[in-house]
């Protein structure tokens, strides 16, 4: 497929231009737009979607106990009665923005003609999909607090410091005195910083809450890796709905090394171990990093979102005359949580994918 007709089926797609004058969505045309988002990525269709009027609040957990049935005495009650377990989970979602510009000579001089701004609009909203898997998984507020390195300043391993526009952590100890490359990594950039930082993603509540497996020590991908941490669960959860959520890198090395046991070894691999380590089908996540791998029922992985999604366009005032220029932005909000914390394993520290 050439690159325009893939603009032209996303312009098909998505939400028309024609939104962008109405403001404010009203609550149908918001579970639309919030919809559209989640379909953007291999993981958004999967996962808990609920939808909200107020901005904090609580989403009720719902449950029933195991071992709930008796033995039944003719005419007899014996005021035994099974009970529903509840509970809540706290919400509180966090306001972000997407603006752009679009100048009007790009609209009159491109080959698209008046379509443009319907393509690029619904490329924004495409993008704002794959952003938003990003945050859900990747989110860590703690990233507003990485503080600039300083000369003056000695360091331990494992610090972590912004030199530069850049994020560096420190692999040993350093003594106060000039920046080094020589005893830190990089790992992102200020930018990085100011995305991520924006609400706690899935990975550190997970990290914080649930099972942790750490990997660091295998030299290679192993079987044993995937065992281990299903093992951390409590059977109850282990019920034919968990996925691997792993970088499409990490599934490509655990192939290869399933094909280098095969050309090495002799013998035959079934099929499904490449897709399915443990009986658990995997789902490729572009936006994870490749040391990590979830394990959960993506329906334990909610997203809140409320109806108070605004899609803006205006071309009038002061700055739009001037610059002959249109100006949009979508306004919206969002929180990642995750239901049954103890229904989740995290594993940490996988040998690096070359």
């Amino acid at each position: 497929m050439k690159n325009r007709d893939i603009v032209q089926r996303a312009a098909n797609d998505a939400i028309q231009t024609a939104t962008l004058s109405s403001g404010l969505l009203n609550p149908e045309q918001a579970k639309k737009f919030i919809q559209q988002t989640f379909e953007a990525t291999n993981l958004g269709p999967l996962v808990r979607h609920e939808m909200r009027t107020a901005k904090t609040g609580e989403i009720d957990k719902i449950g029933i106990a195991r071992r709930i049935v008796r033995k039944k005495t003719e005419n007899t009650d014996d005021g035994y009665r099974a009970s529903v377990e509840t509970g809540q989970i706290e919400y509180a979602t966090t306001a972000v923005r997407l603006p752009w510009e679009i100048t009007e000579e790009t609209l009159r001089e491109n080959i698209e003609g008046q379509n443009f701004e319907t393509i690029v609009t619904n490329l924004m909203t495409t993008q704002l999909g794959i952003d938003n898997e990003d945050l859900y998984l990747n989110g860590d507020e703690a990233m507003a607090k990485i503080p600039a390195f300083s000369a003056s300043t000695a360091y331990s391993k494992g610090d972590e410091v912004i030199y530069d526009g850049k994020l560096y952590k420190f692999t040993a100890a350093h003594a106060a005195g000039a920046f080094s490359a020589s005893d830190v990594e990089e790992f992102g950039t200020q930018d990085d910083a100011d995305f991520l930082k924006i609400n706690d993603g899935w990975i550190k509540q997970i990290s914080e809450g649930g099972h942790v497996y750490d990997a660091s020590s295998a030299t290679s991908m192993k079987l044993d890796i995937f065992y281990k941490a299903l093992q951390q669960l409590p059977n109850k959860y282990n019920n034919g709905k968990l996925r691997w959520l792993m970088s499409p890198k990490r599934a490509q090395e655990w192939e290869l090394f399933l094909l280098n046991q095969v050309i090495g070894q002799g013998g035959v691999v079934p099929e499904n171990v490449y897709t399915a380590p443990a009986r658990i089908p995997a789902v490729e996540c572009p936006s994870l990093d490749d040391d990590t791998i979830l394990l959960s029922d993506p329906k334990n992985l909610i997203v809140v979102n409320t109806y108070s999604v605004q899609i803006r366009k205006t071309t009038e005032g002061k700055e739009a005359i001037m610059q002959d220029k249109r100006f949009y932005v979508v306004h919206y909000d969002y929180d990642p949580i995750v239901e049954e914390l103890d229904a989740t394993a995290i594993i940490k520290g996988l040998p690096h994918v070359a």
